[in-house]
């Protein structure tokens, strides 16, 4: 791969990724938003009102819309193997927008498992990046579909 077409795919996965992991995030924030404002939670017309009735349960919408777009858009292009692992940064970003916005603790735990998948997540690029550069030139790497 010549270093022109490697720079634009990275470029591609950065952007990619970064605004699969803003969808994902802004949908899971904006239903914790949503559903604060409509508790308690009952089975009934007025509950599904009080929620449907909140501006932030369509951001949910809008987030998991946009993330499902962008998800099949990476699919199409990444290997399969780093792309699952990367899609799971939302729960780290998610983890630290909990922390910021709604003051929920950062414990040991989380931290271990948030350090737990960015390793894992390099660990995973790196082999995809050792195996690329096996490949023979002009082959489709494992994993992608075709131009």
């Amino acid at each position: 791969m010549n270093a022109r077409r490697h720079a634009s795919r990275a470029v591609f996965y950065l952007v990619g990724f970064g605004l699969l992991m803003a969808f994902d995030t802004f949908g899971a924030v904006s239903f914790k938003v949503a559903g604060m404002h409509a508790l308690p939670v009952e089975a009934n017309a007025d509950w599904l009102l009080r929620l449907f009735g909140h501006p932030w349960v369509y951001g949910a919408v809008l987030g998991y819309v946009g993330a499902f777009f962008t998800w099949m858009t990476l699919l199409k292009h990444a290997p399969i193997g780093p792309a699952f692992a990367a899609s799971h940064l939302e729960v780290v970003s998610v983890m630290l927008f909990s922390i910021w916005l709604f003051h929920e603790p950062l414990t040991a735990p989380k931290l271990v498992g948030a350090l737990a998948i960015l390793g894992g997540i390099v660990c995973l690029a790196l082999a995809e990046r050792d195996q690329a550069g096996r490949e023979p030139a002009g082959s489709v790497p494992s994993g992608t579909a075709a131009d």
